[in-house]
């Protein structure tokens, strides 16, 4: 990723060596980064390998396409068996000429070789040839687009597991923050410090703190079972996954940002190259209003026997040279009416461009704010976190020396718990709004993609 969050610099066709190192660190309990958990998913993907496939096909029906302009070569064998010789009647001619003359045999073989080239088709072939060109390279920028997705689905997933991770600790802390004020409101009330109902609000606040934590491990357990499934491997796989949870400044290079995405972004060039499909597409039809032109070339043999020898009635061997110039000049506007119709799938293509291009300027300016946003509620939880940190101090220290009441510790200790996991909150949401905004300018992941 050519960001500022991470870079990925592993191909999208990973070599067996790696795919085999990659697969066996995934079946460990060793701590993947991003970059192996990118290239393990974009193994497996199968909506990767479905526009893998889509890329071949359109490929192979370029070549197909091609072969237009070359010539055609056929070949035929035949035998045919008349039930009487052919003959010519002689009836009439002088002399010694008999009343029927034979003129050929009972038994005939034939085998034909023909070329046929065709020299002008009115721009058809070439506007065929262009279509599926236009269209291997549609098929690339949807394979793109697919990669760009799924490296998202993995980013996303991989900063939620780093997120519940602190999430958890921060409920792990704040469960042994709460327990040590219970011990301490005990220690309090046997010695008749405060009364009963102190005691009995330090231990609710312990027990809720432990269902916090009850919470926040499923969190971390499930967001695990997402990032499993998101590499395809059963979710129960054990994940560890690299701490890359920390703030970096957002270097404000993406003022041009909107310039980038409508430059750069897969599904905005796969349009356009449609766009340019339909206009080949109006080539296409309009051929039709033309005549074709072909050359052909015949050879052929002939016998009464399978050897082809001849016969004495027929040379064994003959071949010509023709041009043939066809010509359907009245359909009665079905020509006419088709090339109206694929005109008007052009203009369809043009307005679902405009459409896209729409769509990608609003994702690039939310994705900006977002990522601005997140970048500002760091500031804040982090600001937050320092207050909420000396507002515990000062509190627990004056309800150690008796001049703040229990539920004073306690709203101070969920503070600084809710502070922590915003701060947390924040800074995943800001990786995240980091790699979509990456995604809606159509940079991301670069390196995976051929």
């Amino acid at each position: 990723m050519n960001g500022f969050y991470f870079h990925i610099a592993a191909p999208l066709i990973v070599t067996a060596l790696l795919c085999g190192a990659v697969g066996a660190r995934a079946d460990t309990d060793k701590a993947m980064t991003l970059q192996e958990s990118i290239a393990i998913a974009l193994s497996r993907n199968a909506s990767v390998h479905a526009a893998e496939e889509g890329v071949k096909a359109a490929e192979a029906r370029k070549k197909a396409a091609f072969t237009g302009f070359l010539p055609r070569l056929s070949t035929a064998y035949s035998y045919t068996y008349l039930h009487t010789p052919p003959y010519i009647k002689g009836l009439g001619l002088p002399p010694p000429v008999p009343g029927e003359i034979t003129s050929g045999t009972r038994d005939n073989y034939n085998w034909a070789v023909e070329a046929r080239q065709p020299l002008f088709t009115g721009g058809g072939i070439l506007a065929d040839y262009q279509i599926n060109r236009i269209e291997t390279e549609v098929s690339r920028q949807d394979r793109a687009a697919t990669i760009q997705d799924v490296i998202l689905e993995v980013t996303v997933s991989y900063f939620n597991i780093l997120k519940a991770q602190k999430i958890r600790e921060v409920a792990a802390q704040s469960l042994a923050q709460l327990e040590a004020h219970r011990d301490v409101a005990k220690n309090f009330f046997d010695v008749g410090l405060i009364p009963k109902n102190d005691l009995l609000t330090a231990e609710v606040q312990a027990a809720n703190g432990r269902q916090a934590l009850l919470r926040a491990e499923n969190e971390v357990e499930l967001a695990k079972s997402r990032f499993n499934t998101v590499l395809r491997r059963d979710v129960d796989t054990p994940v560890e996954v690299a701490d890359v949870l920390a703030y970096r400044p957002f270097r404000r290079e993406q003022a041009d940002s909107q310039k980038k995405a409508l430059a750069g972004r897969p599904e905005i060039k796969a349009f356009s190259l449609k766009v340019q499909q339909a206009d080949k597409r109006i080539d296409l039809a309009r051929s039709e209003f033309f005549p074709s032109l072909s050359m052909i070339g015949n050879y052929s043999r002939f016998g009464d026997g399978p050897d082809l020898a001849g016969s004495q009635y027929q040379d064994r061997e003959n071949w010509y040279l023709m041009g043939v110039l066809n010509w359907t000049f009245w359909e009665w506007g079905k020509t006419r009416y088709r090339v109206e119709a694929v005109k008007n799938n052009r203009n369809q293509a043009r307005d679902a461009l405009i459409a896209v291009q729409d769509g990608v300027s609003l994702e690039v300016k939310n994705a900006l704010l977002n990522l601005e946003e997140a970048e500002k509620r760091i500031l804040v939880a982090q600001m937050t976190i320092e207050q909420a940190e000396e507002n515990f101090r000062i509190t627990r220290e004056r309800y150690n020396e008796h001049v703040a009441a229990s539920t004073d510790v306690i709203d101070a200790q969920t503070l600084l718990t809710r502070a922590k996991s915003d701060y947390f909150n924040a800074l995943s949401d800001y990786h995240i709004a980091g790699a979509t905004l990456e995604r809606s300018t159509g940079v991301i992941g670069a390196d995976f993609i051929k």
